[in-house]
């Protein structure tokens, strides 16, 4: 079969103005990026905003495997075959990051005939949107350090900076750093941090906006430092808010692309599920609920994580109610965790797909198990996943949208629309906002991970406290935390019993609107594998980019 690039190189892509007419959008709402991509004005949100939404179906999955389990894929393979099957559908994704795309991923535009495209200009550089994000974060940065170096009138504890810088590629070098040396001209010399781009508190808020002035209020409350007396300082105070704003007047615009069979996509937005919320921009999902009849878009990694942060975070936000989940699941993902490469680690496994069956009932959504079929995966091994799912009378369908396409994600549609016409949502959230922030995050450990306990730092008591006499203590959470394992230790995999949680430290958003506890041994910089994907990427005499 061909590579992921050369399939995508077959398809000779509709121009975008033919794709932003398929999805409701006028000429004057696009902004074109060349040929094939397009920013979308929010004056279609203006537009729009008053019609009825479509159904809105999320796709996440089991605890992720390194090998992947194909959800970006399926999530744009059921996209198409809803198209094939005659109805308007689009999909939302969030944009890939350079870090693990250099690093460990190769890629996040789906795979084999299930792409969007141009999936080399998406997987690289983009509309700059990743840029922008890291431009304006490393203003506020920038600002801070000047005041300091300023003579510092909000008296700032250089100690207690907790504004960080970002950078989207991997660099564990660079996660603890010390800047400012070399004499009084070159600023104050103090410790800093290195975060991912994705990870930036400005990557969630580009996330989580729903006009320029909800933006600008965002902005303003990030919380970068404290003074001497444990203040916090905030971007208001450093008169930043209206620069950062300037830069990411673009970014802050979904991008709208197409996929192999000329499904409307849109592409925004790139925090990561295991150190922030984990979803697409909620303007562009909002966005796509007016223009098109089912709206497919995924949350990352697992149930335990991108889901949880969906239901709990964005719908309570952007005030949206599921329509249908799509759970994904695949043999191989089962046999690792059931610890063995047979049908018997296949039986194993399906612990673990019974507690994500679990997790998404905790919220009320209607689901659908999707097995995302991969070449040798047998019939035998097939069936014992049907049967574990009829017994437990949840729908279950087999998709192979990266050899086929839409046409391989036919039964998943078909069972998708009669599922969401029959059964009808009672959506709810896990926890109450106005719940102590332990109890949040203790429902959280329970109900989702299964945990017997959750155990707290001396540094995150502190935390709790700071954040009850900020009143930051209604926010809800999000948690950090690894997503190969249902508990904080990527080894235990399977469906664990009998472990705690720890939460090291939390880490205030007072921008997005969330606390971020984090567990484990979890990192807001990773780092580059022994042989990086960067090693096997190349371009061509002819300006052909090769991805190895």
């Amino acid at each position: 079969m061909k590579t992921d690039i050369e399939i995508a190189k077959s398809v000779t892509p509709e121009p975008i103005e033919e794709i932003a007419e398929r999805a409701g959008l006028k000429g004057d709402e696009i902004v074109q990026w060349g040929e094939y991509k397009a920013k979308v004005s929010l004056s279609a949100w203006e537009r729009v905003k008053s019609k009825p939404d479509g159904k809105l179906i999320l796709v996440t999955t089991i605890n992720p495997t390194p090998e992947g389990e194909g959800k970006t894929t399926l999530t744009i393979g059921l996209a198409q075959a809803l198209a094939k099957l005659g109805k308007k559908a689009m999909l939302g994704i969030r944009e890939p990051s350079l870090g693990p795309m250099m690093g460990i991923k190769g890629g996040a535009t789906g795979g084999g005939y299930s792409q969007v495209i141009p999936m080399e200009d998406i997987n690289l550089h983009f509309t700059g949107d990743m840029h922008a994000i890291t431009s304006a974060h490393n203003l506020l940065a920038s600002l801070l350090d000047n005041h300091l170096h300023h003579g510092n009138r909000f008296n700032v504890d250089p100690r207690y900076i907790v504004w960080p810088r970002v950078l989207d590629i991997s660099d564990r070098s660079l996660r603890h750093v010390v800047i400012g040396l070399g004499g009084p001209k070159n600023g104050v010399p103090h410790e800093v941090e290195f975060s991912i781009t994705p990870a930036s508190e400005i990557m969630a808020i580009v996330c989580l906006y729903q006009s320029i002035k909800d933006l600008k209020e965002r902005l303003s409350r990030i919380i970068v430092a404290y003074d001497y007396n444990d203040n916090p300082i905030i971007a208001r105070d450093l008169n930043a808010v209206g620069a950062m704003s300037v830069l990411l007047k673009d970014a802050i615009k979904p991008n709208l692309v197409q996929t192999l069979e000329g499904v409307p996509a849109f592409v925004h937005g790139g925090p990561f599920a295991n150190i922030a919320h984990g979803a697409s921009s909620l303007i562009s999902t909002k966005l796509g609920l007016k223009l098109a009849d089912y709206f497919v878009t995924e949350a990352g990694f697992g149930t335990d994580l991108g889901a949880e942060k969906f239901f709990n975070i964005v719908c309570r936000v952007g005030n949206l109610r599921p329509d249908a989940v799509v759970l994904v699941v695949s043999i191989r993902a089962l046999k690792r965790h059931g610890g063995r490469d047979d049908l018997e680690g296949v039986k194993k496994g399906l612990a673990n797909l019974e507690k994500h069956m679990e997790n998404i009932s905790e919220f009320g959504v209607p689901f659908i198990v999707a097995l995302n079929r991969f070449e040798g995966d047998r019939d035998e091994e097939i069936a014992v996943v049907e049967k574990f799912c009829e017994e437990r009378n949840v729908p279950f369908a087999v998709a192979d949208v990266y050899h086929e396409g839409g046409e391989g994600g036919i039964e998943l549609a078909g069972k998708l629309i009669d599922l969401i016409h029959n059964r009808k949502p009672n959506f709810r959230f896990l926890y109450d906002l106005d719940l102590p922030i332990k109890e949040k995050i203790e429902t959280v450990a329970r109900k989702m991970y299964g945990a017997d306990r959750v155990v707290y730092t001396v540094t995150a008591e502190q935390d709790i406290k700071l954040a009850e006499k900020l009143e930051l203590d209604s926010l809800p959470i999000c948690m950090a935390k690894t997503q190969y394992s249902l508990s904080d230790d990527p080894s235990l995999l399977g469906r664990p019993r009998g472990f705690k949680i720890t939460i090291r430290e939390i880490k205030f958003s007072a921008g997005a609107g969330f606390l971020v506890p984090l567990s484990g041994r979890i990192t807001t910089m990773p780092g580059l594998p022994k042989t990086p994907q960067a090693e096997r990427m190349d371009l061509t005499e002819d300006g052909e980019v090769i991805f190895g």
